[in-house]
């Protein structure tokens, strides 16, 4: 035991400061400080059960061994890179708490713009519509999207099997009834035909010439396969989709997608010239080309 503790102490400082200055000081070579902060709140919150009050007036020698075992080991993964998200196993999304891992991409704040931007449109609608999003990954455009709109009748499917156990799970947890299945989009021939009344997306489209311009967190840790498109053919996700949605959307039925906002006006062209109507470029939160809807 006193090899443990001793073991513990050269990675959680033993000093008067509270726990928040602590576990800020252990992260300071990786993150500033107001990213080791926000991370810090994360692992008080999430992974010891400790609210912002506590961690300002506690100090480490308030935690039990268990407690600092877990937070070592913690801090010494986020010291390496990987994103505090897959440290604590989970991530916020539209006011719900998300099970995360590195076989699906963390939920982003804009993304929870496209799911608003559904949400409002289709929130009076009766009857109630039936979507499905494609790529779905963790499941949180679909569980946000049935959780937001309860009469609407969401499904949603994924190439990776091990994405879909983990947006079953998350449907579980949450209380959403979402029919989830394994499908290929680049084969949208082989899902199904059911007609659809809006058809949602954020599917991969980093292009990899930028990769280099990406953190090492996301370029280490959060699936390739759920990112990155060939320079060359950049815009696949979004032909096969709307060779999808023109086969199963409903007259008047929308597409609604997250998009690369330095594609974005080529992504609304290419959907038009596969026979969709009224594409419109959208801004996201942070002013940028991020959203493109279109009808049937």
């Amino acid at each position: 035991m006193y090899y443990f503790c001793q073991k513990l102490s050269r990675h959680l400082p033993m000093s008067s400061s509270n726990i928040l200055h602590s576990i800020v000081q252990s992260l300071t070579a990786v993150y500033t400080r107001s990213e080791a902060t926000a991370v810090a709140r994360i692992l008080g919150e999430d992974m010891l059960g400790l609210n912002y009050t506590d961690m300002l007036i506690d100090g480490m020698d308030r935690l039990s061994v268990s407690q600092r075992g877990r937070l070592s080991e913690a801090l010494s993964r986020l010291r390496s890179g990987e994103p505090v998200q897959y440290v604590t196993g989970q991530a916020s999304f539209m006011g719900h708490v998300f099970a995360v891992s590195p076989a699906v991409l963390i939920p982003r704040p804009e993304t929870e713009d496209l799911v608003q931007l559904v949400i409002d449109a289709y929130a009076q609608d009766a009857p109630a519509p039936r979507l499905c999003d494609a790529c779905t990954g963790s499941g949180c455009i679909a569980v946000s999207l049935k959780l937001g709109l309860p009469t609407a009748s969401v499904s949603a499917f994924d190439l990776s099997e091990e994405a879909l156990e983990i947006a079953r799970a998350n449907a579980a947890r949450l209380g959403a009834d979402v029919e989830l299945y394994g499908g290929d989009l680049s084969h949208p021939e082989s899902l199904p035909g059911a007609p659809l009344d809006v058809m949602v997306s954020n599917p991969p489209y980093v292009r990899q010439s930028e990769e280099a311009q990406m953190t090492d967190q996301v370029r280490d840790y959060e699936p390739r396969m759920a990112l990155f498109v060939p320079d060359a053919d950049a815009l696949c996700f979004y032909r096969w989709l709307g060779q999808w949605a023109r086969r199963v959307l409903v007259p008047g039925g929308r597409l609604y997608c997250e998009v690369n906002e330095a594609l974005a006006d080529d992504t609304a062209h290419l959907l038009v010239g596969i026979g969709l109507t009224r594409a419109e470029v959208r801004q996201d939160r942070y002013g940028k080309k991020r959203f493109v809807v279109c009808t049937k």
